[in-house]
């Protein structure tokens, strides 16, 4: 299309449309959208003439394009305009506060720096912000760069109006139960105030035990096959029933050693029939054991509930949860008769098997309390025990080695020390996960948190069965299919301390496994410069 088909009019009417910006107003976009629609329609277009199709094509374009164009201005326009009235609203509002401010003397200030009923942060912004204008203000003639900041409003109330909503929501972190469907919190331990958080109830202080009433009745355990041991046994029980006038229990086999001795001991009781262990707890205020850790765990396993203070007496080669010594023991005796004493709570797992047999998870077998670990290894096998492991019923992993170690914290000085676990603080609640020679270079030792439940199973394509052990004793066969399922038990070990817990362990650590003792470096070597 040549230029001479063209109105010079129009050509000089949307010349004329231009702006001094360069920018085009919405009038001169749906003119130019007219003067295209009306070039459309007087140039007549043939079938055979390709390039006028395709010219025309791009002018049907370039019109849509200017009609968006136009719509958009004109929104943009508007919207333009509305923030223009808001803005010239806002201006005329604090002009008329200033004038009134100025009429009133400063008073309406003075009276927001000393409201009573605001809060601290509020009454610290309200008296360091002051109405007056900084030098140079344009408030006559523009926008200020104050109040473009502050959306206009630079007066003290509507500045703490805007910090209050500015503020972070608070909230607080609580203990629930698995499966818990209430509203009921064990208690707090997190809360969060001001950008601030905080534990609830933390405290580096020890565990102490108060005497509400004086003791009555002691339980003596004694290590067996040990002279040594009988006779300060005996001696023990007369201190007792002499000076303290304390009722004494012994095992059915400690009293018939005694009485073969001597028939003074006639006022020590014992039970008569298994059936009386599981309310034992019910008549012993405190027990006593006289021997090592294996004392210590054969005396916690009598209690398959609730356990008394237990008072260990250090009387074998390696202790670690044995702090008094045997020496001292009508001093010791007298101070925790006496109390208050520090006490070391040993959490203990309970364990129980479900067999494959089984139609659900309730029929197991009896329940199993271990203070130290549950080992499941592969017995006499040469296989590799192949163990699956699940945590909350997720999947850990496969254990393909000698076996799996899992223990308690007290426990953390024992088998699973020597398979390559952590040593950990007795206070600490947790389950360590610990493999016994491990077919991988990468599976480390983990500990996990108390509250969850782990699964072991031997999967059905097992090669041999494995073999579980608690506490070191009432080996049980693991076939294919079977499961061990562990989880913290309810019902921990209180144990008494001759210091502290923190003091007692690290004592216990030092003198038994000579943690960290090695010969001192020579000072008299070479030096730097």
């Amino acid at each position: 299309m040549s230029p001479s088909n063209m109105n010079p009019a129009d050509d000089a009417s949307h010349s004329s449309s231009q702006p001094e910006n360069g920018f085009i107003d919405s009038a001169s976009l749906v003119n130019s959208e007219k003067a295209v629609q009306e070039l459309l329609q007087r140039t007549p277009v043939l079938d055979n003439d390709e390039h006028l199709i395709e010219f025309s094509e791009a002018l049907r374009t370039v019109a849509k394009a200017l009609r968006r164009a136009a719509e958009g201005k004109a929104a943009a326009q508007a919207e333009a305009a509305e923030w223009k009235r808001k803005y010239e609203l806002e201006r005329a509002r604090n002009q008329n506060f200033q004038q009134q401010d100025k009429i009133s003397g400063g008073k309406h200030h003075d009276d927001v720096c000393r409201g009573g009923t605001r809060n601290l942060d509020d009454q610290n912004d309200s008296c360091n912000e002051t109405d007056e204008q900084p030098e140079g203000c344009c408030a006559e003639h523009g926008i200020c760069s104050h109040e473009v900041l502050f959306n206009g409003e630079n007066d003290s109330a509507s500045r703490a109006i805007q910090k209050r909503m500015m503020r972070k929501a608070s909230f607080k972190l609580s203990w629930r139960c698995k499966g818990e469907r209430s509203d009921q919190h064990k208690h707090d331990i997190v809360s969060f105030e001001k950008g601030n958080i905080t534990t609830a109830g933390r405290t580096s202080k020890q565990i102490a035990l108060k005497w509400e009433s004086p003791p009555q009745t002691v339980l003596i355990m004694t290590k067996p096959n040990s002279i040594s041991v009988q006779v300060l046994c005996g001696e023990i029980i007369r201190w007792l029933k002499n000076h303290k006038n304390l009722n004494i229990y012994v095992e059915p086999h400690v009293q018939s050693e005694l009485l073969t001795d001597s028939s003074s001991f006639e006022f020590v009781q014992t039970w008569q029939d298994e059936s009386e262990i599981p309310d034992l707890h019910k008549k012993v205020d405190l027990v006593v054991t006289l021997g090592g850790d294996g004392t210590v765990l054969w005396a916690a396993s009598m209690f398959k509930g609730p356990v008394p203070p237990v008072v260990p007496f250090s009387l074998g080669s390696l202790g670690f949860m044995t702090p008094f010594y045997s020496e001292r023991y009508k001093e010791d005796l007298d101070s925790i008769l006496k109390g208050p004493i520090s006490i070391t709570l040993r959490h203990r797992l309970q364990c129980h098997v479900v067999r494959d047999s089984a139609r659900n998870e309730y029929e197991t077998d009896k329940l199993i309390l271990v203070l130290n670990e549950v080992t499941i290894d592969r017995g006499i096998s040469s296989y590799l025990t192949n163990l699956e492991c699940y945590c909350d019923n997720s999947f850990v992993t496969l254990v393909q080695g000698d076996g799996l170690i899992l223990s308690t914290t007290s426990g953390s000085t024992a088998y699973s020390l020597a398979a390559g676990g952590s040593m950990v603080h007795p206070q600490v609640p947790g389950i360590l996960f610990t493999p016994i020679c491990p077919h991988s270079l990468s599976f480390r030792p983990l500990i996990l948190p108390e509250h969850v439940t782990i699964r072991v199973q031997v999967p059905f394509n097992s090669r041999s069965p494995a073999w579980a052990s608690f506490d070191g004793k009432d080996r049980k066969k693991l076939e294919a299919g079977d499961a061990l399922i562990c989880r913290m038990a309810p019902w921990p070990v209180p144990t008494a301390c001759q210091v502290d817990s923190t003091g007692d362990f690290l004592r216990s650590i030092h003198e038994g496994l000579h943690w960290n003792q090695r010969k001192t470096q020579s000072f008299d070597g070479p030096r730097e410069q």
